[in-house]
């Protein structure tokens, strides 16, 4: 059996790495289910996901020389839409615009500034005496 880019295929895992899944198909061949590609959601550990020997359903999005790229969360019949990933520090619920950003970066620079300093004078600063 040929397997042709875009196809829906089934399947059974035969090992897990931590960047996937392998999964045998039919006819023999073998391709990999990158770990983007095993749900909607993000995945930290695949085997919470997927065991060795569990049948799935795959796609195949990707055929390059002898390498076989498959997708479980392409395959479904309704995939939810794509979002872009979150900002992973958000500060706070409204957007600032440029501007605010660079005064608020000057005025955490400056005291910073002035925080050393006067650490400095405290402990001698530069070119204290020797003893």
């Amino acid at each position: 059996m040929s397997i042709e880019l875009g196809s829906k295929l089934e399947g059974k895992v035969t090992g897990i790495t931590h960047f996937g899944a392998f999964v045998l198909l039919p006819g023999g061949e073998t391709g990999l289910v990158h770990i983007s590609e095993i749900a909607d959601s993000y995945v930290r550990d695949i085997n919470e996901h997927l065991k060795v020997n569990d049948p799935v359903t795959v796609k195949v999005i990707n055929l390059d020389n002898n390498k076989i790229g498959l997708s479980i969360r392409q395959a479904s019949d309704n995939p939810a839409p794509h979002r872009p990933p979150r900002a992973r520090f958000n500060n706070g619920p409204t957007r600032q615009s440029l501007e605010d950003k660079i005064n608020r970066f000057m005025k955490d620079s400056d005291d910073r500034l002035q925080a050393l300093r006067r650490s400095e004078s405290k402990r001698g600063g530069r070119g204290g005496r020797r003893g």
